[in-house]
Parts: C-alpha cells; sequence; structure tokens
C-alpha cells in the first residue's frame, strides 16, 4: 500500500532525532495541534487568557452603597434660540427638581463654551435607580406643563439624544458647588471589553487629581451609546485648569495612568461648559 502523504519518511525520522529531543517535541507538537484549536499549544503563546468573570462590568465598578441612576442629555440648539431655549428651561426644570413626588434632580445644567456650539447639557440623578426613572416617566405622560415644555422645546431644537449612566465607585458623588465655576466635561469611547482595566487604573489615578477639588464625577454609559466614560472636572478658569493639569504630570504615578489607558481609548472630545442659573453645579 502506497506510503500516506502526511507520514514522514525514515531519513527525515532520523534527522529529527539528532537534533535532539526539543526540535522533536517541537515536530510533534506541529502534527498534533491544528491552529484552528483554541487550545492549540501554538496560540497559548500569543494569546492572554482572561479568567472569567462572573459579574458585569457594572456590578464590578459601580457604587454599591447607593442606586443612583444618572442621565446625561445633550441638546443641539438653532443658534437663533439659544436664549429663549435656556430661559424656557430654567422656568420648568426646577419645578421637577423641587417637587418630592418625582424621585429625579437636576446635577448640573450647562451650555457648551468650546466644543460643540450651541449645545445644552444636563446632567439628571434617578434616586432609586431604574425604578425611580420609570416612575419619574410615567409621571410625566401626565404633568400638562411638563408636555407643553416639550412640546414648545421641540422647536427650538436641531436634535438631541441621552443616555443612562452609572457612576464609578471611586469617584467622588457630584454635590452642589457654590462658583463660578467653568465645567470639562471630558468624554472617551473606549475599546469594547476594556472598561475594567479603565477602572483599575483610575482608582488608583484618581487621587493625582483632589487636591483642588476639581474632580466632580465619574460615569460610564449603561444605555445609548457603550463604552462611553464622562469625566467632569471643575475649574475656576481656564489658566486655573492649565495649571492644574500640568501639577498632575509632577506627580509620580500620574504618567503611568496616561500610559496604561491611552491604548485602551478609540475617541476622545473635551467640551468647556458654562453653568445654567439653574445647576446646582455653579
Amino acid at each position: 500500500m502506497a506510503p500516506r502523504l502526511c507520514s514522514i519518511s525514515a531519513a527525515a525520522r532520523l534527522w529529527l532525532g539528532a537534533l535532539g529531543p526539543r526540535a522533536g517535541d517541537v515536530a510533534a507538537a506541529a502534527r498534533f495541534y491544528s491552529k484552528d484549536n483554541e487550545g492549540s499549544w501554538f496560540r497559548s503563546l500569543f494569546v492572554h487568557k482572561v479568567d472569567p468573570r462572573k459579574d458585569a462590568h457594572s456590578t464590578l465598578l459601580s457604587k454599591k452603597e447607593t442606586s443612583n441612576l444618572y442621565k446625561i442629555q445633550f441638546h443641539n440648539v438653532k443658534p437663533e434660540c439659544l436664549d429663549a431655549y435656556n430661559s424656557l428651561t430654567e422656568a420648568v426644570l426646577p419645578k421637577l427638581h423641587l417637587d418630592e413626588d418625582y424621585p429625579c434632580s437636576l446635577v448640573g445644567n450647562w451650555n457648551t463654551w468650546y466644543g460643540e456650539q450651541d449645545q445644552a447639557v444636563h446632567l439628571w440623578r434617578f434616586s432609586g435607580g431604574y425604578p425611580a426613572l420609570m416612575d419619574c416617566m410615567n409621571k410625566l405622560k401626565n404633568n400638562k406643563e411638563y408636555l407643553e415644555f416639550r412640546k414648545e422645546r421641540s422647536q427650538m431644537l436641531l436634535s438631541r439624544r441621552n443616555q443612562l449612566l452609572l457612576e464609578f465607585s471611586f469617584w467622588n458623588e457630584p454635590q452642589p458647588r457654590v462658583g463660578p465655576n467653568i465645567y470639562e466635561l471630558r468624554t472617551y469611547k473606549l475599546k469594547p471589553g476594556t472598561m475594567i482595566e479603565w477602572g483599575n487604573n483610575w482608582a488608583r489615578a484618581i487621587k493625582y487629581r483632589q487636591e483642588n477639588q476639581e474632580a466632580v464625577g465619574g460615569f460610564f454609559s449603561q444605555i445609548g451609546e457603550l463604552y462611553i466614560v464622562h469625566h467632569l472636572w471643575a475649574y475656576k478658569d481656564l489658566q486655573s485648569r492649565e495649571e492644574t493639569r500640568n501639577a498632575a504630570w509632577r506627580k509620580r504615578g500620574w504618567d503611568e495612568n496616561v500610559y496604561y489607558t491611552v491604548p485602551l481609548v478609540r475617541h476622545m472630545e473635551s467640551r468647556i461648559m458654562i453653568p445654567l442659573k439653574i445647576s446646582p453645579l455653579q
């Protein structure tokens, strides 16, 4: 019977044996393992094996002692309507904030100064998580004043979008601030699967950005565009921002955080924002 094409000749076996057991082992491994086999010896040389996790990153990274859910809204306003939009917003939203029957509160309200122009940004907190959000939504369906507000507001907008967020456990919880301040919203779009690594690095690094109380809040998206991180910072002015950020680079360890987190980012954006009159963060 003709020899099989995949067999190794006697001469070849002698040659492999002359090279010693290591070369023979490699040749045997090459015959035994397929490159399509996920557990192959070759793949194990190059593929980093991640330990399986039993919890979602939202459970591992969010605060356990609270059940707060956040909603961030981005409203792109017609340029000629921005003043009217701000006036309408300032007349209606505080009523929801102060009404104890609604389990929601304003965290901050801003206009974008540098970044996307003619834009309003609103950050809400729902105390009680998703049930609080649904309770609030159901009540607003029967709130005639709010429905009129939305109808009038719709005439002033070019587009709008929102996201539901959780707060990182190692960040400050946003608290009302006395102004005047400017605020920077730094938004990072991460590579899918890197949120845990991002959180681990920032849990160590946030201490380098606390001396001037500039850290306001850190959030990651749950619904809407995913793998989005928002860091909210407060500064007295742009010069203070520059000095504070430069000071961080003089602290040992901050450069390591940047080194390890930059490769996780696909896109990043910075907005400088001015608080509206009604914003608890002034």
